[in-house]
Order: C-alpha cells, then sequence, then structure tokens
C-alpha cells in the first residue's frame, strides 16, 4: 500500500513563503492522482490542489496565482510551492493520494501565517 509523510509545514508572516513535500513510498505505481488538502479547525476539508498522472492540476480559486503544485517521479515526492501566503491560509495541510481502490492520507502538518 501506499504510505505518505508531509514535511515543511511552520510558522510564516502573511505574504511569506513555504514549500510542502511530501514522500510517497510503497505501490507507488498504483498511485492515479495525488493533492493537497487543508483542513482548519472545526472546518471540512478542503482541496487545495491536485495532480493526475497525465500532469492535469486543479487548483482552489483561493489559492490560484499563489500556490503551485508539483511532482518529482524519480524521488516520488509531491510539492506545494506557497507563496504570498494569508492568515486564512492558516490550517493542517494533508498530502492524498489516490488509486483505483482506495484513497490515502498522510499524517497532515501545520501551516500557521499570521498577521
Amino acid at each position: 500500500q501506499v504510505q505518505l509523510v508531509e514535511s515543511g509545514g511552520g510558522l510564516v508572516q502573511a505574504g511569506g513563503s513555504l514549500r510542502l513535500s511530501c514522500a510517497a513510498s510503497g505501490s507507488i505505481f498504483r498511485i492515479d492522482a495525488m493533492g493537497w488538502y487543508r483542513q482548519a479547525p472545526g472546518k471540512q476539508r478542503e482541496l487545495v490542489a491536485e495532480i493526475t498522472i497525465g500532469g492535469t492540476t486543479n487548483y482552489a480559486d483561493s489559492v490560484k496565482g499563489r500556490f503551485t503544485i508539483s511532482r518529482d517521479n524519480a524521488k516520488n515526492t509531491l510539492y506545494l510551492q506557497m507563496n504570498s501566503l494569508k492568515p486564512e491560509d492558516t490550517a493542517v495541510y494533508y498530502c492524498n493520494a489516490r488509486t483505483r481502490f482506495y484513497v490515502r492520507w498522510g499524517q497532515g502538518t501545520q501551516v500557521t501565517v499570521s498577521s
């Protein structure tokens, strides 16, 4: 099965940048798409960005133009470059991998943006 480990979260001031990483291991060949989701306390987990095996990307309207999702297949790693961060970006960010048969989640990494 696929295992996911996120890293790169932290505390940053508004306008700053962070780069999140998600290292995947296990049955990598089964992954059809990967994405980043986030969840703030008391709120539903929401899609931030995703990328399919074919390279198609989708972004939440709130992050378009500020965040960029990418992957390094050789390193089995997914990235989320986060620029121009806003306090409303504060959340736990989760890496996600989808296969034909199941969805796998990482443990999450905290991103806190101060005003």
